[in-house]
C-alpha cells in the first residue's frame, strides 16, 4: 500500500517558488514529493476545505508551477482514482477543537482541517515552511500523527 499523506498548502506554494521564503533546497524537496504524488495516496477531506484552501493559492490551469500541477491533478482525479482518499471530517462549533475528530488544541484554525484529515485517514502530514507544526508536536504525538518536515530549516521559529 502506498504511503498516505496529507499535504499542507505551504508545500505546493513552496514548490511553485512564488511568494515564499523557502530556500532552493526546500523548493526542490517540495517539487520532488509533489511530482511523485501519483505513487502515493493523498488524503483530502470530503467537505472540500483543503481543496478550497488550495484554490486560493494555486491555479486550476496546472501551471506555471509544480504546486499548480499537483492541485490540478487532485482536482481532476479526486473522485476517480484509487490514490486519492477522501475522508469525512466534521466541523465543530467548539472553537477549542475546530473539528469533532480533534481534542482541544491551540493549532491555527486554518491548519486544523489538515490535522483532522490526517487523523481520520491515519496519514502522515507533510509540511514545508509552517513552524506551527513543530510547535504542536506534542498534540501530533498524542494523536499518533507523524509529520514529514521537507524543510527542517523552515519548521522552527
Amino acid at each position: 500500500m502506498p504511503e498516505k499523506l496529507v499535504i499542507d498548502t505551504n508545500v505546493a506554494i513552496s514548490a511553485n517558488g512564488v511568494n515564499t521564503h523557502a530556500s532552493w533546497a526546500c523548493r526542490l524537496a517540495c517539487i520532488e514529493l509533489l511530482q511523485d504524488c501519483k505513487n502515493r495516496q493523498i488524503a483530502i477531506d470530503k467537505p472540500g476545505l483543503i481543496m478550497d484552501e488550495y484554490q486560493r493559492h494555486l491555479s486550476y490551469a496546472g501551471q506555471p508551477g509544480v504546486g499548480d500541477m499537483f492541485f490540478k491533478y487532485l482536482h481532476d482525479n479526486q473522485y476517480s482514482t484509487h490514490n486519492i482518499l477522501m475522508v469525512n471530517i466534521t466541523p465543530s462549533d467548539d472553537d477549542r477543537k475546530g473539528f469533532t475528530e480533534l481534542p482541544d488544541n491551540h493549532l491555527d484554525m486554518s491548519d486544523r482541517k489538515f490535522l483532522a484529515t490526517a487523523v481520520v485517514a491515519k496519514a502522515t502530514l507533510v509540511n514545508a515552511t509552517d513552524s506551527d507544526w513543530t510547535e504542536q508536536s506534542g498534540l501530533l504525538d498524542d494523536l499518533g500523527i507523524t509529520i514529514k518536515q521537507l524543510c527542517p530549516e523552515h519548521s522552527c521559529k
